[in-house]
């Protein structure tokens, strides 16, 4: 294959990374399996611009993008609306799309797999148009990002400081807001506190991430509205690996989903898009779109035959 790599020095593990390195370890994996790579080290505000003008070409055969999941959910909208297969190089905070990927989270290991991976046909998620591969979410998760935002980082412990710091701010201002949903032929009104959508579902374990992007639906999550106790026990059951088990959440599947806010024009609503905070404009249509985004992605390994030891008194 002939591949374009194209990696965002911001990303928190590029920042202390000698790319000069790296590029020459990425360049020697990929040649060494037979592709031919090109390979660009771009600031985060130019990586926009470079993944549309790989996506236009006509002679690749793949893209690779490498930072963190805000610069791997954008790569994952070019990818999908161009169809061109997307690798993914892990250089962020949670990683949480190459997590569900089942790749290697070291920048250095996952060379080699990408390398000798193979194309499947993953699922992507969009909210109005706007893909996510990871979760559209509104209320709780919202504020704490907002919440966080306000503070200052410029380092991965700073941020999970201020991820920290944050999510106390929330659990002691919990907030409340009315919606209205149709999904898959269902209607209802409720008053909820936390309202996600994920692309397929979440697996049971703490950072909310799907285990598998191949099922071909949307998990459609609401806990209703919470007081500090109540977000406490919320949050406990999340630190468990335990959020869809836990007695606070309705949970459904869904192939898509329309949101309708009543007190939009009263109040300011917030939704959180694969990490971006974002400010709602209206009703909100939410798709499934199974199978349309082609991943690069680790070759499954086959299970190793389990030796068969001859029966007594018998010989090979």
């Amino acid at each position: 294959m002939k591949l374009k790599a194209i990696l965002n020095s911001d990303g928190g593990t590029f920042r202390t990374t000698d790319m000069g390195l790296y590029t020459k370890a990425m360049d020697e994996a990929f040649r060494s399996a037979g592709h031919e790579i090109e390979i660009a080290v771009v600031s985060g505000s130019d990586m926009e611009a470079e993944l549309k003008k790989a996506a236009s070409r006509d002679d690749l055969d793949a893209m690779i993008a490498g930072g963190g999941d805000g610069t791997i959910s954008a790569a994952a909208g070019v990818a999908w609306k161009s169809g061109l297969p997307l690798g993914v190089v892990p250089a962020g905070t949670m990683n949480l799309f190459a997590r569900s990927l089942k790749l290697p989270l070291d920048i250095w290991k996952v060379l080699d797999v990408l390398a000798n991976g193979e194309v499947i046909d993953g699922d992507i998620g969009s909210a109005n148009g706007r893909a996510f591969v990871h979760q559209f979410s509104m209320g709780l998760h919202a504020r704490m990002v907002r919440y966080r935002e306000s503070y200052s980082f410029a380092s991965r412990l700073g941020k999970i400081s201020a991820s920290t710091r944050a999510a106390i701010g929330v659990v002691f201002n919990p907030p409340q807001f009315r919606i209205e949903f149709r999904a898959d032929g269902v209607t209802e009104r409720r008053k909820v506190s936390a309202l996600s959508v994920s692309n397929n579902h979440f697996g049971a374990n703490s950072l909310m991430y799907a285990d598998d992007l191949t099922g071909g639906h949307l998990g459609f999550y609401t806990a209703p509205p919470l007081t500090p106790p109540g977000v406490g026990r919320l949050v406990f059951d999340i630190l468990r690996g335990k959020f869809r088990e836990s007695t606070l959440i309705t949970e459904m599947s869904v192939k898509q989903v329309e949101l309708y806010f009543p007190d939009a024009r009263k109040h300011k609503i917030n939704c959180v898009i694969d990490g971006e905070l974002l400010r709602l404009r209206g009703d909100v249509e939410i798709k499934i779109h199974a199978g349309e985004l082609k991943l690069l992605v680790g070759r499954p390994v086959a299970p190793q035959a389990a030796a068969v030891e001859p029966a007594p008194g018998l010989t090979a």
